[in-house]
């Protein structure tokens, strides 16, 4: 569809009153300070893009990209614009009219194949566990590299060997008596990064009652394509994951990465795949889609066993953006740690506020995402935690480098690993 007939830019802009509330809840905002930078200031931008008051060159799509796409400000319009999905639009516009080669290798073909992903992270980390990633820094190689990655790359630390798919089965039955057949997304930064995640999710699952069946051919969400202007790589592989997960007959699909759980969205596919011949297949496939702590609490309504002996520990809680404001899901995770034996819950300030990761933010943006990222580090250690616990895979990998740069000992965890150990600890106590 032409970008001036997307509903978000055709139907959206006019709404916009000029209040600037938008401003007041923008992280970016926050740091930059001017009015380019501004969810307002994208809406404008957009609309002369749109009404060719501005060509669609590269400096226009570098002011846009100083977006986090967190939403935080589609959350607060008063007038229900979809500020993301304008910037998304624009973004994709620009980038059919600038093509670049390094995107096209980057998100269209290491990105949508899952073995060429795999191999491109056993080299980060044959480079790291040789003393090659420290080598390159100490003669200066890594500044060689584009952008803000020579500054960045060091956010990509500690990367497991063995993806969650080599150590988890295709079909994983259910322990005691099936309750339901579970179609588990399991997303790229989970399955590469974060396999204990997969591994927990799994190991729950099952306990109560789920048959978890993770489909071979699941590719990338797509999310990552939207936020770089590849919004038709990223249609191709929502429709590919849709027609991959339809084949099945799942009760629920469910995914532990809220990047994820919000591309795989009602919304989100309507803004994808809405008005082509797909629509009703996406619809159908977006219904059953739900984050693994809303399905944990909402539909299985789970109980770890009691434990008094378990081991005190204070945790504080971080809302992935794609999760408290793409999906407005907040107290399903909370509620979930509170239900743990020994967890003692403390929020922190602006717990709803980005981290300043945003998937590949931090690695194109890295000053301005490690602003962000400080303020949101000064909170978590106020709270006194020993743990930070969150639902997305990109915020674990920030604050993990946060707290490693603000030399805080504190753990970054998933929920869901946590339920995992409460089980396995009371089996072993035999209860």
């Amino acid at each position: 569809m032409e970008f001036k007939e997307l509903p978000p830019v055709k139907e959206q802009i006019m709404k916009c009153v000029r209040c600037g509330k938008c401003r007041s809840v923008c992280p970016t905002f926050a740091v930059i300070g001017n009015e380019t930078a501004a969810p307002r200031g994208h809406v404008f931008m957009v609309g002369m893009l749109r009404n060719g008051v501005v060509q669609p060159t590269p400096e226009v799509y570098d002011r846009l990209s100083n977006c986090l796409m967190c939403e935080s400000c589609s959350v607060a319009c008063p007038s229900g614009i979809d500020i993301h999905e304008l910037n998304a639009a624009a973004r994709s516009y620009i980038y059919e009219k600038n093509p670049s080669l390094s995107k096209e290798l980057i998100f269209d073909t290491m990105w949508t194949h899952p073995g060429m992903l795999k191999t491109s992270v056993r080299f980060m980390w044959l480079a790291q566990k040789t003393g090659l990633q420290k080598l390159g820094r100490s003669l200066g190689i890594t500044k060689l590299l584009p952008g803000d990655l020579p500054k960045a790359e060091k956010i990509l630390s500690s990367v497991p060997y063995f993806p969650a798919r080599s150590e988890l089965s295709e079909v994983n039955p259910a322990r005691g008596e099936k309750r339901y057949t579970v179609g588990y997304f399991l997303g790229c930064a989970t399955n590469l990064f974060n396999p204990e995640v997969a591994k927990a999710t799994v190991d729950v699952l099952t306990r109560n009652g789920c048959e978890v069946i993770i489909p071979a051919d699941t590719k990338c969400c797509g999310l990552p394509q939207i936020a770089n202007g590849k919004m038709e790589t990223a249609r191709e592989l929502a429709a590919h994951n849709v027609k991959i997960f339809n084949s099945y007959d799942f009760d629920y699909i469910v995914t532990d990465c809220a990047s994820c759980s919000s591309a795989l969205s009602h919304k989100n596919m309507e803004f994808l795949l809405g008005g082509l011949k797909i629509e009703d297949q996406a619809f159908s496939f977006a219904e059953k889609v739900m984050d693994l702590t809303k399905f944990l609490i909402d539909v299985l309504d789970v109980q770890p066993p009691v434990n008094e002996n378990a081991k005190k520990v204070k945790v504080t809680y971080h809302d992935p953006c794609h999760l408290a404001n793409a999906q407005g899901i907040k107290e399903q995770p909370r509620e979930l740690l509170r239900r743990i034996p020994g967890v003692e819950l403390v929020e922190m300030k602006e717990a709803n506020r980005c981290c300043g990761g945003s998937g590949t933010y931090s690695l194109t943006h890295y000053d301005n995402s490690m602003k962000i990222l400080d303020r949101k580090i000064d909170n978590a250690m106020l709270t006194g935690a020993g743990k930070i616990a969150t639902c997305c895979p990109s915020c674990t990998m920030q604050l993990r480098y946060g707290v490693s740069r603000s030399k805080w000992q504190a753990d970054i965890v998933h929920p869901v690993v946590l339920l995992s150990q409460s089980y396995r600890q009371a089996k072993a106590l035999g209860k």
